[in-house]
């Protein structure tokens, strides 16, 4: 997996490319946005559009950290999850939890 960080002021935009599944997908991104977090971040857009597949335990990372980012004044916000990312979300319950964007500048400008 892949993770192409930019920063828009304080909002850090993550493009994430490949898988997010048990191993090295979940600790990879875990790392980065711990990481994020230790370095005073904590408003992230996701960009999940090149994410083929998402399991049980990114979904949970997912949720984990959208709960760390609230609790520390910030959000996790989903930019063009694909439809298998969405179906995945729903069946687990947990897809109206997130903010889901189709668009970066609506969702960038969603923070203001």
């Amino acid at each position: 997996m892949d993770i192409d960080i930019r920063s828009l002021g304080d909002l850090k935009l993550l493009k994430i490319t490949g898988r997010i599944t048990l191993g090295a997908g979940v600790d990879r991104l875990r790392n980065t946005l711990e990481d994020l977090l230790v370095g005073g971040s904590n408003r992230w857009v996701l960009d999940v559009s090149d994410v083929g597949m998402i399991d049980s335990s990114g979904i949970g990372l997912l949720v984990r950290y959208l709960t760390t980012a609230k609790q520390q004044g910030g959000a996790l916000k989903l930019l063009n999850p694909s439809k298998f990312a969405v179906q995945t979300l729903k069946m687990i319950g947990v897809l109206n939890l997130f903010e889901v964007f189709e668009d970066q500048e609506a969702a960038v400008s969603s923070f203001e």
